[in-house]
């Protein structure tokens, strides 16, 4: 707040021993320094919240936020984001699209896509193995096979088994059962 706003809020008593060289005088320019810092933040406070505009250490934050936290892993302070800034802020920017298809196939290959940049994901469902999920991964996501499997065991529905495949070589094995921090919602 400016000096000249907190002043106005004061009572006009006070508002008259305000002037200059005095003591309230110099207690309202520091109330003015003190707000300055808060003032500018919220002038710029929708920035945190769009995800293409928000800083980049602030993205992962976002992410947790709508509920892709299983696309970071476990948070830990030291490790860096298994994905780059970009990807992240498109999760983040496509999080309420991500929630109602959420446990659709559709829904996952569209996490998967967007999370890491590469379309041509396969979903099959086995006619012998029911309730089961076959990933089918392009080789241009072959080295993102962490990130893959976390997308599939939190998007998949929660009956449905699941593995992860390399779409020209073998599989992986099965997903591991989720973890605390990794259960599907």
């Amino acid at each position: 707040m400016r000096r000249a706003a907190i002043e106005r809020l004061l009572p006009a008593a006070y508002q008259r021993a305000a002037g200059p060289g005095s003591v309230l005088a110099a207690l309202l320019d520091v109330m003015e320094t003190l707000h300055a810092p808060d003032e500018a933040l919220l002038a710029d406070v929708d920035v945190l919240f769009d995800p293409y505009r928000t800083p980049a250490a602030f993205a992962g934050y976002l992410t947790r936020w709508v509920a892709m936290d299983h696309v970071l892993g476990p948070p830990r302070p030291d490790a860096p984001p298994p994905l780059p800034v970009g990807r992240l802020r498109d999760l983040v920017a496509h999080g309420a699209l991500l929630a109602r298809w959420r446990g659709t196939p559709y829904g996952m290959r569209t996490a998967l896509e967007l999370a890491t940049g590469v379309t041509g994901f396969v979903l099959d469902e086995p006619a012998d193995r029911p309730f089961h999920l076959v990933v089918r991964v392009p080789p241009a996501a072959a080295g993102l096979l962490t990130v893959v499997t976390r997308i599939v065991a939190a998007e998949k529905p929660a009956a449905v088994t699941a593995e992860v495949v390399l779409a020209d070589g073998p599989a992986p094995g099965p997903l591991p059962p989720p973890g605390p921090s990794e259960e599907p919602s």
